[in-house]
């Protein structure tokens, strides 16, 4: 059994489909099946059900995928510490991030390439919850979250920033103008607001659900920008945090939501809890301005200025 037949056999896993996990791995589709037959005969056993759409695991093939993700994992490391007594860095980074959370994602990523060259960088955008269950699957290194600040079993998260929840509103609806608004005099309204992935619809639903007022969520978008024009069109009324409302603060009513009565919007870099973080997730966070990062990733790795092939 070989590291690459395992590579192989987590793309199909993950892509539950032969053709788009041999474009994810940029071999060809006929490879990757030779691959993974040899990895069945090895094995004496099928790992996967195939049909003509996709495949799905076997319980052979689950059993494995746990234990093939550990096992890349710990390949990955082994390489880190050989590049850490080198002072090189190589290897890939993968970093997740939600949409407009307030941190210079492409900065740092240009930072950190500077800094290491010899780093695979890849991005993926997406809900906080969904960007958390993919640390801990292993398929990222390191994200920026947002959340109530609860901790998740498994992951580290480090607070860059935090803000209060606001509602935002047409300027000639009934609340505009308001002081301050608290949660239970919002039922009956119509809500826009973000895919359940994302951290201040997480908030939001908390706050709603504390208060005992059933929300339906007919207007639900995966962009900010998409949301405040909704609401500027007067089609209904979110509760954000306050640097999303602060983007068209000079068009849309922004109240203050009652204090206590919805948690913070807690912007975190969030990595895999104890030894689990990889060397260049380490360099990474050392990175990210905040005194926090400093705190909990010790030991940062020393820029490299040639690249070593």
């Amino acid at each position: 059994m070989e590291l690459r037949q395992l590579e192989h056999f987590v793309a199909v896993a993950d892509e539950r489909h032969f053709t788009r996990a041999a474009e994810a791995l940029s071999i060809s589709q006929s490879g990757l099946s030779a691959s993974i037959r040899a990895l069945e005969r090895e094995l004496h056993t099928n790992l996967f059900v195939r049909n003509t759409r996709r495949v799905e695991l076997t319980e052979a093939g689950r059993a494995l995928l746990l234990e093939s993700r550990r096992t890349l994992a710990s390949a990955n490391a082994a390489r880190d510490a050989v590049a850490a007594v080198q002072g090189l860095l190589r290897g890939s980074l993968s970093v997740g991030a939600e949409q407009c959370i307030g941190v210079d994602v492409p900065s740092l990523l240009a930072r950190f390439r500077a800094a290491y060259p010899g780093v695979e960088i890849a991005l993926r955008q997406a809900g906080s919850t969904w960007l958390q269950e993919e640390l801990l699957a292993g398929r990222l290194d390191v994200a920026f979250v947002a959340s109530s600040g609860q901790p998740v079993d498994g992951l580290t998260l480090m607070p860059l920033t935090a803000e209060p929840m606001v509602l935002v509103c047409h300027p000639q609806h009934r609340l505009a103008g308001r002081k301050q608004v608290g949660v239970a005099e919002l039922r009956d309204e119509t809500f826009v607001d973000f895919h359940p992935e994302w951290g201040a619809r997480v908030i939001s639903d908390a706050a709603f659900a504390t208060a005992g007022v059933h929300r339906p969520v007919t207007l639900e978008v995966n962009d900010v920008h998409t949301l405040l024009d909704l609401v500027l069109h007067d089609m209904g009324i979110a509760l954000v945090p306050k640097p999303i409302a602060a983007k068209k603060a000079a068009k849309l009513a922004v109240v203050p939501v009652r204090p206590g009565e919805a948690d913070p919007w807690q912007v975190s870099i969030a990595v895999p809890a104890g030894e689990a973080i990889s060397l260049a997730a380490k360099a990474f966070a050392t990175m990210v301005p905040g005194r926090s990062t400093k705190r909990i990733i010790a030991a940062p790795v020393q820029p490299v200025t040639t690249q070593t092939r």
